[in-house]
């Protein structure tokens, strides 16, 4: 079974919301709500695919000092398997705008269950929710 890795990212604002962003129409689980990120392309750390997606999904400028890696979570879909370290970001520069995603939302970590999420996201929240709290 073929192994795909995707960095994730939990950006964390002044009120110790997260951002997730809603999957566009047109991509596999679209509508879904997720953390934002990307797959690791070939000869890419997985900081550098953070670096570079959020940039391109959210219009912000992260730098690797600003990445903790917090946990990560490991899934068995039909045809892949999916490993996804989740990094948590509270610096960077610019405005976070909605560039690919259908929205944006900042949500507290106590209330991202509210939310409709790929089963591979659903594993990282208890460990947002113990570091921020509610």
């Amino acid at each position: 079974m073929k192994l795909v890795l995707v960095a994730a990212c939990a950006l964390v604002d002044a009120d110790r919301r997260v951002l997730i962003a809603q999957r566009p129409e047109g991509k596999q689980l679209a509508g879904l709500w997720e953390f934002p990120g990307g797959k690791v392309e070939p000869g890419e750390r997985p900081e550098e695919t953070l670096i570079r997606e959020l940039h391109e999904e959210l219009g912000i400028t992260v730098k690797e000092a600003c990445l903790a890696p917090l946990t990560f979570a490991s899934h068995t879909y039909e045809t892949f398997q999916l490993l996804m370290p989740l990094w948590i970001c509270k610096r960077w520069e610019g405005q976070v705008i909605q560039k690919e995603h259908q929205a944006l939302k900042w949500v507290r970590p106590n209330k991202l269950r509210d939310y409709a999420m790929p089963p591979a996201d659903e594993p990282l929240i208890p460990p947002l929710v113990d570091l921020l709290g509610g």
